[in-house]
Formats: C-alpha cells, sequence, structure tokens
C-alpha cells in the first residue's frame, strides 16, 4: 500500500533530499544539487518565501520511500502572468503508476485547497531553478544547473493528464571550422557605433561588487515576457550572488557597459562543476571543493547560464558571439552547454548557428487543469 506523508520532521527531510541520490546512484548522467542548497528548504527563512510557499511529499510503501514531489504557489509569478497556478518541482520517483498517481494527486489537491486551477511544472520558484523534464537525451551529462531524470518519467506525467506547455532545447556550441576572420572587426565597429566598451573587472569580487545591482536590473529588464520568469526580492538577489562567487570566473563573464558604465549587454558562463560535485553527492567535502576549484581554474565544458541584450542594443549580439568565441579558446575547455533555451525564441537559438552545434537535449513543460 502507498502511502504519502508530507515532509515535517527531521528524518523526513533528509529521506526528501537523500531520494534521489539513492534512485539515481551509479548513473553517469545524474549530476545532484548541492546539499546545503536543498536542505535551505526547510527554513522559515528561505529567501523565496517572500513570495511563495510550498509543500513537500514522500511516497512510502512497505517502510521504503518510493517517490517524492513538491508544490509550489509561486504567488508573484501568478500575479505578474494573471494565473491561477501551483508549480510542480523536485519530482522523482520509481517506475510505478500508482506511486506517480498518488504524488500528483496530493499536489493536485493541495492547489485546489489553496484555489488554484492548474498545476505545471517541472518549475522552480524562479527560472534560475531547476526546471523543465527531460524528454530527449537521456545519454547526455546533465549540467549543474539542471536536472536529470529517467525516460519513464514522461509517460508517468503524461498517463495523468498532463500535456505539453513549454519546451526548450539545449546545445553543445564547439569553435566553428573555420571562424569568421571578419568577426572581431565587426566585433569593434559596433562597440564604436553605440558607444560602448567592455567591463574590465579583473576578478569576481570587482565584478560583484560594481555591477551586482545593475545586473539584476538588466536582468529583470530583460527576461520580463521569458516564461515563467518573476521578479527579483532583494533576499533573491543575495542569496544568488553567495551561489554566483563560487564558480563565477571573468574570463566566461561578458558585460557591456555604455558611457555611463550602465550595463545594457552580458553573456554569464560557469566552469561545469557537474563532475565536481558528482562523487560526493552534492556535499560541500573538503575533496568535492578541490575538485571544484580545480574544475573553475582549467574547466573543459562551460555552462552559458545566462544572456541578456537590452532592446534598443540588439545589433550588438555579434559581439557576444566574438566573446563566446574567444572563450571556447581558452585554455581546455572544449564545448559550452546553451542549458535551456525556449525552442521558439529565435532571436538566441539564431546566434549559434555562428558555431559548430549540436541539439543534444529537449525538455518539457506540463500543465494540467484541475
Amino acid at each position: 500500500m502507498i502511502r504519502i506523508a508530507e515532509v515535517a520532521t527531521r528524518a523526513q527531510r533528509k529521506a526528501f533530499i537523500e531520494f534521489p541520490l539513492k534512485l539515481y546512484k551509479g548513473n553517469d548522467c545524474f549530476v545532484p544539487p548541492l546539499y546545503g542548497d536543498e536542505q535551505k528548504l526547510f527554513r522559515p527563512d528561505y529567501h523565496y518565501y517572500d513570495t511563495s510557499e510550498a509543500v513537500y511529499y514522500l511516497a512510502v510503501c512497505e517502510g521504503e520511500v518510493v517517490g517524492r514531489i513538491s508544490g509550489i504557489l509561486q504567488r508573484a509569478s501568478n500575479e505578474k502572468w494573471g494565473q491561477k497556478r501551483v508549480r510542480f518541482t523536485r519530482f522523482d520517483c520509481i517506475d510505478d503508476k500508482d506511486v506517480a498517481a498518488a504524488l500528483f494527486l496530493a499536489v493536485e489537491n493541495w492547489a485546489r485547497g489553496k484555489g488554484m486551477e492548474e498545476v505545471v511544472g517541472p518549475l522552480g520558484f524562479s527560472d534560475l531553478e531547476r526546471e523543465g523534464l527531460l524528454i530527449e537525451g537521456f545519454d547526455e551529462l546533465s549540467t549543474f544547473e539542471e536536472q536529470y531524470n529517467f525516460p519513464y518519467y514522461q509517460a508517468l506525467i503524461e498517463e495523468l493528464g498532463y500535456e505539453k506547455e513549454a519546451d526548450w532545447v539545449e546545445h553543445k556550441l564547439y569553435l566553428p571550422e573555420q571562424p569568421d576572420p571578419r568577426l572581431h572587426e565587426m566585433r569593434e565597429k559596433l562597440l564604436e557605433r553605440y558607444g560602448l566598451h567592455m567591463s574590465t573587472a579583473k576578478n569576481a569580487d570587482e565584478f560583484i561588487r560594481l555591477y551586482k545591482d545593475a545586473f539584476f536590473e538588466l536582468l529583470d529588464t530583460t527576461y520580463a515576457d521569458i516564461y515563467g520568469t518573476v521578479p527579483f526580492t532583494d533576499k533573491m538577489k543575495k542569496e544568488l550572488v553567495k551561489s554566483f562567487r563560487l564558480i563565477i570566473d571573468v574570463r566566461f563573464v561578458t558585460m557591456i557597459l555604455d558611457k555611463d558604465e550602465k550595463p545594457v549587454c552580458f553573456g554569464l558562463c560557469f566552469p561545469s562543476i557537474a563532475r565536481a560535485v558528482q562523487k560526493s553527492g552534492g556535499r560541500l567535502t573538503l575533496p568535492a571543493i578541490a575538485r571544484i576549484l580545480k574544475s573553475v581554474k582549467d574547466p573543459e565544458i562551460i555552462d552559458l547560464a545566462l544572456v541578456g541584450v537590452l532592446p534598443a542594443y540588439r545589433g550588438a549580439s555579434i559581439i557576444l558571439i566574438d566573446e563566446l568565441t574567444r572563450m571556447l579558446r581558452e585554455g581546455n575547455v572544449k564545448y559550452c552547454e546553451t542549458n535551456l533555451n525556449l525552442e521558439d525564441n529565435y532571436a538566441i537559438l539564431n546566434l549559434w548557428k555562428n558555431f559548430k552545434n549540436v541539439l543534444h537535449k529537449r525538455r518539457r513543460c506540463y500543465v494540467k487543469k484541475i
């Protein structure tokens, strides 16, 4: 018999965090989040709880945890988009229809109790959390920023009446076989035409000190109409800066400024730490920290986290192409992972045509009226 338990005790919180670590043990593509970050979910002062509330469930059968799920009522998102939705996230489950059905029913009942009309996901508290169900690319290493899942998840979710609402695609970007020799010259002409210049921050601390406030303002502006986005609160900004500080490297950051030193365009890549956190299950042990520092210093893969261009400067996007080309020439970098791009975001997808690129993953967000 399947029993659904709302997470309330310390033991249940531990079981919720560790269930995917056990489910995917030995899977070479699964990359865990940081264990400490997942523990913060259960703190009353968690930075997302100013605009959200959440519930966490475990599925238990014969004394063994066989699944988990979380529901999020993201009030800022509902207000922004004029919706009455609960998001589901952190769904993990054995390959069992009854277990999946029981977990989703718990979230749906919770959503109804909150007066909501739809359940949507996988979506986190914001679009800077892991989102989307992997439906293609199961033999590819997940990035640290995104979640891996088994192929059977798709059938479990769709059989419960969930339908596609949005798809994201992910690419590997390699240096082109024949780089355009005019690229750097075009970049310099665009900088001159728009009266722009590049940030010269020498390290992560200087970059954060100079641009953290302007960066989030630019991010809010350029991502305002992107699916699933929510405005940043001061607490969210502070927490994200702390997270970025661990892995940010100015070699893989592009910040373009106008004559008044105001950011108008950015591209933020992180050295991949996917392999570095696998062995420790996301725990920041001393060996894991050593692996992370090594990965940041000399990465073989870089993850493209965020790209933004103010509308008035979209013609200057070629500068980002030149900068990403430079990053791909850095050290031992083999390729760049784009992470999630909406399948109809042609302004971004067209940029990748400047590289040798491989579409290797697809993710889906589902919705169901309740």
